[in-house]
């Protein structure tokens, strides 16, 4: 019955729901052996769901052509000790489009959770932007907002900015260091 009700949220998710995304996201990893804990987290995205059936996704644009991203991650929060990561797009109210998603690969640190999350918006970004120019609108920003210093800084210098519990890093996480340098 776990495993139904949610194959039927993540329906929800996808076609009208995004804001139960992270909720769906951590179910999907618990459908094979449920247990009271994550009964008790489906009941509650199930009540969740009842008190605001009636409400309604507003967006507004700010006025600026700006797309804005903002992403964080979640450190070791599966059972797997894998991170998870969570995005949204805006150009001023409500979000356009979310991400929510357990991250393919562990990490050692928080700050490496980050740099992950923020590689796996990355791509999202680049294809925004592309496919919104290519219908004819002009974009004057798409800016990616983060919460952690230290991941930003390791995502500026790329190599640079490595060190001991970051060294093991592959180097294709530092796309988003080449995305920077050329602007784009």
């Amino acid at each position: 019955m776990f495993h139904t009700i949610v194959a039927q949220g993540l329906f929800l998710c996808k076609h009208a729901r995004t804001d139960i995304a992270p909720a769906i996201a951590y179910m999907m990893t618990r459908v094979r052996n449920p247990n009271q804990d994550d009964w008790m987290k489906l009941v509650r995205m199930m009540k969740f769901l009842k008190q605001t059936q009636k409400d309604q996704l507003t967006l507004k644009s700010d006025g600026s052509c700006t797309l804005k991203w903002h992403v964080d991650a979640a450190f070791a929060i599966h059972p797997d000790y894998k991170s998870h990561t969570g995005g949204t797009l805006t150009m001023g109210k409500g979000a356009i489009t979310s991400i929510s998603r357990k991250q393919g690969l562990n990490t050692r640190h928080s700050i490496e959770a980050e740099v992950v999350a923020a590689d796996e918006v990355v791509g999202p970004m680049i294809w925004t932007q592309l496919f919104l120019e290519a219908q004819g609108y002009h974009l004057e920003d798409n800016i990616l907002y983060q919460d952690n210093k230290s991941a930003i800084l390791l995502e500026s210098n790329g190599c640079k900015s490595a060190g001991k519990h970051s060294r093991h890093l592959n180097i294709c996480l530092f796309f988003i260091t080449d995305q920077k340098e050329k602007d784009t």
